[in-house]
């Protein structure tokens, strides 16, 4: 069953709302494509935001320490690019090559899913079961600016906690980063 958007707020237990949108690699990616996965990440991400920049090695670490495992990791740009053209469609594909993303990036030119996913910041992540129910919603960790004090790295218990088929003993914590870029 497809979430569509109703206006209300992504909460814990509720289904993955549906996407299927255009990646860098030139392939599209939508929700079926990942159900399988045993636990599938979603990120709100972009190209510009500080935070984002500050986190992307953590996410490539993320998916090489669970990707074996049964994570499926997503993440996906609704930034406005006209206002804000580092995060275009042409510079996603620059920045996945530059980094060698080992996941899909896509791009969500109209915003729906991030309307359907209330995503507010990023990174913002979504952390979805084998049954793509939400488990985890929130930050990566709590120090961005510096790997080597992070003193809770939530997101990667989460992650651990779902694919031992258990519920996450912190299912939400707050996001931090820039706000979503949304079109006038």
């Amino acid at each position: 069953m497809k979430r569509e958007l109703t206006g209300l707020k992504l909460e814990v237990g509720q289904e993955a709302p549906y996407f299927n949108l255009p990646a860098t690699d030139g392939k599209r990616y939508s929700l079926n494509d990942f159900s399988t996965s045993q636990a599938l990440a979603v990120v709100f991400t972009c190209n510009h935001c500080p935070y984002v920049k500050a986190w992307d090695d953590r996410l490539l670490e993320l998916i090489e320490t669970f990707g074996e495992k049964g994570l499926s990791l997503i993440a996906i740009c609704s930034n406005d690019s006209i206002g804000y053209p580092q995060d275009a469609f042409e510079q996603m594909v620059k920045k996945s090559e530059a980094h060698s993303f080992s996941y899909p990036y896509l791009h969500d030119e109209t915003q729906e899913v991030a309307k359907a996913y209330d995503a507010a910041c990023t990174p913002e992540v979504y952390l979805f079961n084998n049954a793509q129910k939400l488990c985890y919603h929130g930050r990566i960790d709590n120090n961005h600016s510096d790997p080597e004090s992070v003193a809770r790295a939530d997101f990667k218990i989460a992650i651990a906690e779902v694919l031992e088929g258990k519920n996450p003993v912190v299912p939400l914590t707050p996001a931090m980063g820039c706000s979503i870029k949304w079109k006038a």
